[in-house]
């Protein structure tokens, strides 16, 4: 079996998962939401139609869109979350729910409405995780880490 740039593609996301900070790890998460979701809506037609030959295609989209989103849901921290880990818990279930009828029904403005709602939140998360990360940098460089006094 030979090296190829998708083995070494998988690789390097293997390790930035590892890495990942757990804001960083929720950003993955919702982009890879988000991209299933262009792609599953990109299979279907204003007339929310998916070709016969896309609709396994489709339905792997769905799923694993579903699947992302049940991983976010498990995540939650519901004890020191507060208000806001329970509202997103509402959020994912609703969106569970929105995917399981698209699957049956192919509705694509129901697609394009949990895709909207998605990246506005992905766009919080980067936004959340960007800051934490800057409060971090800045505390560790407001105090050294090696004193020369005495």
């Amino acid at each position: 079996m030979g090296y190829s740039a998708n083995n070494g593609f998988k690789a390097y996301q293997e390790i930035g998962v590892k890495t990942a900070s757990q804001g960083s790890l929720v950003v993955m998460l919702y982009e890879g939401a988000v991209s299933r979701l262009e792609e599953a809506i990109a299979l279907v037609d204003d007339e929310n139609k998916v070709k016969p030959g896309n609709i396994e295609k489709f339905g792997q989209k769905v799923q694993k869109v579903s699947d992302i989103i049940s991983e976010l849901e498990a995540s939650l921290d519901m004890e020191r979350g507060g208000e806001i880990a329970q509202n997103l818990m509402s959020l994912y279930i609703f969106f569970n729910k929105q995917l399981l009828s698209v699957s049956l029904t192919h509705d694509k403005k129901t697609l394009e409405s949990v895709h909207k709602m998605l990246s506005d939140l992905l766009n919080s998360w980067i936004q959340a995780a960007n800051s934490l990360a800057n409060t971090q940098v800045q505390m560790s460089t407001d105090r050294p880490a090696i004193s020369i006094n005495g």
